[in-house]
This record gives C-alpha cells, sequence and structure tokens, in this order.
C-alpha cells in the first residue's frame, strides 16, 4: 500500500505544469485597439490574461505581476508577432507555452526571476529575429541548443541586482556554443565577465560564432586587451565590437584583430595611451572617458569618426594620422586652444565638437574662433556642440566668458607692432629733435648756457671772496666784443680813441689780454667780470660771428639777472 501511494506521487509531479489545476482565474483584457494591439501592460495581473479581440498581433503584459506562464496561457494568441512580458516577477515557463506561436517575431522575457532557459521554449519559434534576456539571475544560458535558432539576440546573463561579488556565473557552457553558427548580434554586457569567463564563454574557434557582426561586453570585469583581441580575432564577420567601460589599464603594443572590425568602443576605462594595437581597418572609434594625455603614435587611415571627450589631452590629435576622419568629439578635456594650423592637417573633416575644456583666450584664439565660426567666414568644419561649452579659463580677468563674446584691446592683440610702431615714431621724432638743434644752433647756446652757469658760480665765489676782503679789483673800464672781421677798424681807430681820451679808458681786448691755453668761453666771462662794461661793436660780421653773438646773449643774461636781483633787493628793502 505505502509502495503504492509513493508510485501516485511520482506520477503525479511527472505530470508537469500541465496537470495542475487552475488555482486563479485569468482577468481579461479589453484595452486592444484596431490594428490589433493590446496593451495590458501595468494592470497588476498574476497570470497572463485573456482578451476581447481575435487575431492578436502585439500583446504589452509588462510591468505586471505575473509569476508563472503556464502551457495554455497563450493558446489563443495564435496570431501574435510581438509579446512583451518584461518587468514581471516571472519564475517559470512551460516548456511548450510558446508552441504556438509560430509567427511570433519578437519576444522579450528581460528583468524577470527566470535563472535558467529552456530549449524547448524556443523550438517551435521559426521566425523569431529579436529576443531579450537581459536582467534575470541566469547561472547558465541553458543545455546545448538553446540558442541555436536566433538570428539577432541580446542576452545578458546575470542578475542586475544580486552583488557582483557574490555572483559566479557560466555565461555559455561549449556545449551550447557550438551550435550558435546563426547568432549575429550579442550582448553580454553589465556581467562580471572576466578574460577566463569570455574565452571559455566563446570556445574552441570551431565556427561556433562564425556570422556574429556585433558584440557588447561592455560594464564587466575584463583587464586584458590582449586576451580580448585574440579572442575575437576568430570572429571573421565581426562588425561592431564595444568593450567599453571595463579595467584595462594599458594598450599592449600589438594585437589581432578580425579584418572586417570597423566599429571599436574602448570608453570608460583606465587607458593612459594608445598603441599600434589599435586595428587599422577601423571606422568608428571610441576612447572617450579615458585618462589619455597624448594621441600621437598610431595612424588610421580608415577613421571616420573619433572619439575623445573626457580625457586628459592638451592639443589636437596630428590630422596627418587621420586622412579620411569626418568627426572628431574632442570635448571635457585640458585643450588650451587650437588653430587653422591644426585643422589643415584634418583634409576631410567637417565636424567637430572641443567644447568643455580650459581654453587660454589669447587673441589669436579668440580671433580665430570669432573669423571662422562666429559668420565671419564659411568654413568646411562646423562645430556641433554649442557657443555655451566654449569658455575661457584665463587670463584671470576673462574666466568665464564665452569666446566668441570677448573683446580684446588692440594694445593686447599688436603689442608687438604697437611697440615697433612707438620705438619707430620715437626714433623719427628723435632724429628730427636733432636736426632741428642743429638748424638753430642749440649745441651752441646749450655750451652758452653751461657757461654762464659756471661764470655765476664764479661770480657767487667772488661775492664771497669780496665779502672777506679778499676780492679782486675791476682791472678794465671796458671788455670790447668786435668781430674778427672789423680788427682792423677796432685796433686803428675805436682803441686810440678810447684809451688817449681824457680821462683814459682801460679796455680789454681779446688779442692782448685773453689768457693763452684757457678755454675761450672762459676768457670771455672772465673779460665781463673784471670789466664795468662791456662794449660790442655791432656790424654784418659781428652777427655772424659764433663767439660774438655768444658774448652778447651772455652779457644780455647777466645784465638782465642783475637787474632782477636790484629789483628784489628794493622790494626786501621796502617790507
Amino acid at each position: 500500500m505505502g509502495s503504492l501511494a509513493m508510485l501516485l506521487l511520482v506520477l503525479f509531479f511527472s505530470q508537469g505544469q500541465s496537470s495542475l489545476p487552475d488555482v486563479e482565474k485569468r482577468s481579461t483584457c479589453g484595452q486592444c485597439d484596431e490594428r490589433l494591439f493590446c496593451n495590458c501592460s501595468s494592470r497588476n495581473y498574476r497570470r497572463v490574461p485573456t482578451v476581447t479581440v481575435t487575431k492578436v498581433v502585439t500583446l504589452d503584459l509588462s510591468f505586471n505581476d505575473i509569476t508563472t506562464v503556464a502551457e495554455d496561457d497563450l493558446r489563443e494568441y495564435t496570431w501574435l508577432q510581438t509579446l512583451d512580458l518584461r518587468s514581471n516577477r516571472i519564475k517559470s515557463i512551460h516548456e511548450w507555452a510558446f508552441h504556438l506561436l509560430q509567427g511570433l517575431e519578437s519576444l522579450d522575457l528581460s528583468y524577470n526571476q527566470l535563472a535558467a532557459l529552456t530549449p524547448a521554449w524556443f523550438s517551435k519559434l521559426l521566425s523569431l529575429q529579436h529576443l531579450n534576456l537581459l536582467g534575470n539571475c541566469y547561472r547558465t544560458l541553458g543545455p546545448g541548443g538553446t540558442l541555436s535558432l536566433f538570428r539577432y539576440v541580446t542576452c545578458k546573463a546575470g542578475s542586475q541586482n544580486a552583488p557582483k561579488s557574490q555572483s559566479s556565473m557560466y555565461v555559455m557552457p561549449c556545449p551550447t556554443s557550438h551550435l550558435l553558427t546563426q547568432l549575429e548580434y550579442l550582448d553580454l554586457s553589465g556581467n562580471l565577465l572576466t578574460d577566463l569567463t569570455l574565452t571559455e564563454s566563446l570556445c574552441h574557434g570551431d565556427g561556433t560564432l562564425r556570422n556574429l557582426r556585433v558584440l557588447n561586453v561592455s560594464d564587466n570585469a575584463l583587464k586584458s586587451l590582449s586576451l580580448i583581441s585574440k579572442l575575437v580575432t576568430r570572429l571573421d564577420k565581426l562588425v561592431h565590437l564595444d568593450i567599453s567601460q571595463n579595467g584595462y589599464t594599458s594598450m599592449p603594443p600589438t594585437c589581432s584583430w578580425p579584418q572586417t572590425l570597423t566599429h571599436l568602443n574602448v570608453s570608460g576605462a583606465k587607458l593612459r595611451r594608445v598603441s599600434p594595437c589599435l586595428p587599422l581597418t577601423l571606422e568608428i572609434l571610441d576612447l572617450g572617458h579615458n585618462d589619455l594625455t597624448a594621441f600621437h603614435s598610431v595612424a588610421l587611415p580608415a577613421l571616420r569618426e573619433l572619439h575623445l571627450s573626457g580625457n586628459k589631452l592638451m592639443h589636437l590629435p596630428p590630422g596627418w594620422l587621420f586622412p579620411s576622419l569626418e568627426v572628431l568629439l574632442i570635448q571635457s578635456n585640458t585643450l588650451n586652444m587650437f588653430g587653422p594650423v591644426d585643422l589643415q592637417l584634418y583634409r576631410r573633416l567637417r565636424a567637430l565638437q572641443a567644447g568643455q575644456n580650459r581654453f587660454v583666450c589669447s587673441c589669436e584664439f579668440v580671433y580665430f574662433m570669432v573669423w571662422r565660426w562666429g559668420g565671419a567666414v564659411e568654413g568646411s568644419v562646423e562645430l556641433t556642440d554649442r557657443w555655451d561649452n566654449y569658455l575661457c579659463d584665463s587670463p584671470l580677468p576673462l574666466q568665464g566668458q564665452r569666446v566668441d563674446r570677448v573683446r580684446l584691446s588692440p594694445f593686447q592683440c599688436h603689442r608687438i607692432l604697437l611697440v615697433s610702431a612707438l620705438c619707430g615714431c620715437t626714433l623719427a621724432a628723435g632724429t628730427l629733435f636733432v636736426i632741428l638743434l642743429w638748424k638753430l644752433h642749440a649745441v651752441w647756446y646749450l655750451r652758452m648756457m653751461w657757461a654762464w652757469l659756471k661764470a655765476k658760480r664764479k661770480a657767487g665765489n667772488q661775492r664771497r671772496r669780496d665779502a672777506a676782503g679778499n676780492a679782486e679789483p675791476l682791472c678794465y673800464d671796458a671788455f670790447v666784443s668786435y668781430s674778427e672781421q672789423d680788427a682792423e677798424w677796432v685796433e686803428e681807430f675805436l682803441v686810440p680813441e678810447l684809451e688817449n681820451s681824457q680821462p683814459p679808458l682801460s679796455l680789454c681786448l681779446h688779442k692782448r689780454d685773453f689768457l693763452p691755453g684757457h678755454w675761450i668761453i672762459d676768457n670771455i666771462i672772465n673779460a665781463m667780470e673784471r670789466s664795468r662794461r662791456t662794449l660790442f661793436v655791432l656790424s654784418e660780421h659781428f652777427v655772424h660771428s659764433e663767439w660774438c653773438r655768444y658774448g652778447f646773449i651772455l652779457s644780455c643774461l647777466t645784465t638782465i639777472r642783475e637787474y632782477f636781483m636790484s629789483l628784489l633787493q628794493r622790494i626786501t628793502l621796502l617790507l
């Protein structure tokens, strides 16, 4: 009797989910339209509901509380092409639940609580093109044959909520992977893949993924670019590879890549330099948000689009390295400036984003930016980000100002030219002044003034000697100043008349009374000081004589000075 009961119990559980009675009655969703689209999302259904129309094409059951998909839940949806079951709490699906959906093209099972995949679910889905399995708690993608029928598949084998340190996942064991011959798109992002895990996942290079064109392994724990390149080399149809947001710190000197690879994303890592490891076939390269300080050692002749934002670059990469480059993104670096010479090296560049850098607003940079992109001239390169991203970092008075609104004075921008012009004008004015002084006998006047000042100093000393009782007596009644051209008349007529007059006058003549060896100016001043009067013989020759003019002017200055001194004394006495 006990053995019979045990047998019945085993038979009962062996029937599977199809033998379980419907514990909860199925609800009805009436939100269907004329396009045969039923929107049953976010209605707290606990089981797959029925609908009010037949031949439903699109059924949206997302954001409900469905936990199980039974064998008969989808029996009435044989015309279904799109089924959305994302963001429920599905833990189990009957192995024959999708068998009647042979026209289904898109199936979304993402963000549920599935722990494994069953090959029987997909064995009749001959039209399926898009499958989303993201955000579940897989420890395995199932036994061999699970994904062998799909052309496009997005699969993320990992829990979105479990801490990464607690996960130990095998993404795709070899018994499964050797059947994925038609797979073209594979997304394994956001898991804990390491180099070893990825190697085990894609296995032995036996043509498993020979048709794979797009591979996304971003946001994992990959650390070796060299190992990844060796692995994907076997994928001879791979076009797009996303290995961003991983833990790379360096790039090996050389790598081996598929000859078909044109799009490579290595952003969000910790790379400090680039090397010839990059494939020459690349057309789009994303190295944004790394720690690159320079990019000048790798030539990529086929590259059309280069993303370098979020690094530490101080200069634009040399344009001659990228003869085919059309789009350059280099925002949020440490660029100080760039100019026409930098852009001329990019022969085909048509779009540039270089905002959010530390621009030094020099005259050359501001003029270039305003002239090139401020509407003054039409250029072949277009700034595709906003002017608000182009702010001055220095000099300090301009910090924070938009580059296109900066106004610099001509002296700031043309300092060398202005200084050169000022020096030239000063030199010309100085030359003109010297010529003018020469024409006006200024040198002679300066010499005369210097001599007069010396004479006054000497006169002051004389007065001090007078006060002390040691004054020299006046030796002459008059000092005769005349031109050498008038010497005959002075010596034969004037001097005899004055010296033989009654009373006779004592005259000072330069020919007989000047001290030999002394400077002539000193002799003239000394003669005036030792004479009571100065007698000038005015003639045409006197006017043209330099020393005569000097003596005349000196005498006038002395007379004027003595007049003002006497006037000052009288005023002092009156006060």
